[in-house]
């Protein structure tokens, strides 16, 4: 079994979290109007370089229909993405806005925000100044103001009818969670998006639309016609739009939108839909294809035979691999430069003709994130459909997915820094016998899931001058064999037979390195006894 939501939120609470709780008044209502909030921020998970948090917001007022929050951070956090609000940062202060669906709030109503964010790896303080559509915190809930004491009395007599003895409604907080994303502006195909398009990917049926948060997911599909609609709501991926086996589009951060491809031969296409971008805490959601007038969806392609699951951090998510230059600050950053349908995994499934998955994550290990980071680790996750959004629960496999071959690369991020002072392990030899021990229970977790005939491949890089990960993968895979295991394996990278060059974002893998192990694990898989 793997995580249950419980268990994700118990693995979150273990990680820094601070919360603060206040109260604001709000600027927006009338002048005889009650107003005050309660605001409670957490810290949901930190990593080195990265952390997110939760906001909860309460009216303790009149009811709202449009709410602001402000804050200001004093260490430097910059906000990344977000969900559930539209956020803007200009320096330390920070601007989060109501979404359509969410901009009611009743007295006594709450609603729930969150964001991911970078911090300086030193120190990340509570926000301090919270403010609820401009007015700053009081820590009480005003009454209504008096009137003026110049204001003449009226002259006409007041209605004799009393007030209603029965309070105005309010609006409670919702018994469900409400949906992470409003529905698209275009109307939704006849049929949902799964109904028209294959995917082996983590995806979560969420009325007609499909949401997910791994890199790489893909949807295919086919029409006829002279054009197509992709229906997306994602503020915060970016996208490949591919028609015929060609790209004809990049979406950089979409958001809401019905995206166009027009003007084509009027006959029968196919088109696939690729999430280049890692999105841990927040969710893309695609909501199908609309044929161009006088054309048609036509009935999804059959999925592929052969299906390969990538496992693995960074390498294997296509970390900043699209950049020439190891500092990606000046070319766009990492997301920018990122494109996990030309990573190797991606390339090798693709030469092999085969269905995959890549079920990756940047920055995590087996027992050690890098640097030492967090508590939470790649193991903590390795089984949710959404990864570390809030609702995220366990992946519910469907039967249709046993893949005949799964790559893990991991244990990069565990042996590539220093030990740090604090850390539960005194030498490298303690934490290579942790990640052993942990490594061969992930294998039997794999080996329960999908059986004995799969192959597994581990992988390990060059990371002199230590070698602590090459001999612990070599160990595991003999234990492994001794207890029986006749298809596992091990494929060492060797940076300098590969000519790697490593000038992807950070020391990553270039797309031409991507290209380079691609072409060595295709050669090694083509040794392999398979039966596709």
């Amino acid at each position: 079994m793997g995580p249950t939501r419980s268990r994700l939120r118990l693995a979150v609470s273990l990680c820094a979290a601070t919360t603060v709780v206040a109260t604001a008044l709000v600027g927006t209502v009338p002048a005889q109007a009650a107003a005050g909030c309660r605001v409670t921020y957490t810290v949901t998970s930190q990593w080195p370089g990265g952390f997110g948090a939760n906001v909860d917001v309460t009216n303790l007022g009149d009811p709202l229909t449009g709410w602001r929050l402000t804050w200001t951070f004093t260490a430097g956090q910059v906000i990344s993405q977000w969900w559930n609000g539209t956020a803007t940062q200009s320096a330390g202060r920070v601007t989060v806005g109501n979404v359509d669906w969410n901009g009611n709030l009743g007295t006594g109503a709450s609603t729930q925000f969150g964001f991911g964010a970078s911090w300086n790896n030193a120190a990340n303080p509570v926000p301090v100044d919270f403010a609820l559509n401009g007015v700053p915190c009081t820590g009480r809930t005003t009454g209504p103001t008096a009137p003026p004491t110049t204001t003449p009395p009226p002259t006409t007599a007041p209605p004799t009818t009393p007030p209603p003895t029965t309070p105005p409604p309010t609006t409670p907080p919702p018994t469900t969670p409400p949906p992470t994303t409003p529905p698209p502006t275009t109307p939704p195909p006849a049929t949902g998006a799964l109904d028209q398009t294959t995917t082996v990917g983590r995806v979560r049926a969420v009325g007609g639309s499909a949401q997910y948060t791994w890199p790489g997911i893909y949807f295919e599909g086919r029409f006829r016609g002279t054009g197509v609609g992709i229906v997306l709501n994602d503020s915060q991926n970016d996208y490949l739009v591919q028609v015929d086996g060609a790209t004809v589009a990049t979406l950089v951060t979409p958001g809401r939108t019905t995206y166009w491809v027009r003007d084509l031969a009027n006959r029968e296409h196919t088109v696939r839909l690729v999430k280049r971008t890692e999105s841990p805490w927040a969710v893309g959601e695609f909501g199908g294809l609309v044929p161009a007038a006088g054309g048609a969806i036509l009935a999804k392609p059959a999925p592929r035979s052969r299906q390969i699951e990538f496992i693995g951090d960074s390498w294997t998510a296509g970390y900043g691999n699209m950049s020439t230059t190891r500092d990606c600050s000046g070319n766009g950053g990492v997301t920018r430069n990122s494109n996990a349908d030309v990573t190797f995994g991606a390339l090798t499934a693709q030469s092999l003709n085969a269905d995959y998955q890549l079920t990756a994550w940047s920055g995590l290990g087996i027992v050690r994130n890098y640097n030492g980071g967090g508590t939470d680790n790649f193991r903590t996750y390795y089984e949710t459909d959404l990864q570390a959004l809030w609702n995220s629960t366990v992946w519910q496999k469907p039967a249709t997915w046993k893949p005949q071959l799964v790559v893990v690369g991991l244990g990069i991020n565990d042996f590539s820094t220093a030990l740090n002072p604090g850390e539960r392990w005194a030498t490298i030899d303690q934490l290579a016998a942790d990640f052993r021990t942990a490594y061969l229970a992930f294998l039997d977790k794999l080996r329960s899931r999908y059986g004995p005939d799969t192959f597994i491949v581990l992988t390990y890089p060059d990371l002199s001058p230590t070698t602590a990960l090459a001999s612990s993968v070599q160990q595991i895979v003999q234990t492994r064999a001794s207890r029986g295991d006749t298809r596992i394996r091990s494929l060492y990278y060797d940076d300098n037979a590969l000519g790697l060059d490593k000038l992807g974002c950070d020391w990553h893998p270039s797309r031409r390195d991507d290209q380079l192990i691609a072409g060595a694990l295709t050669r090694f898989v083509n040794t392999l006894p398979l039966t596709w």
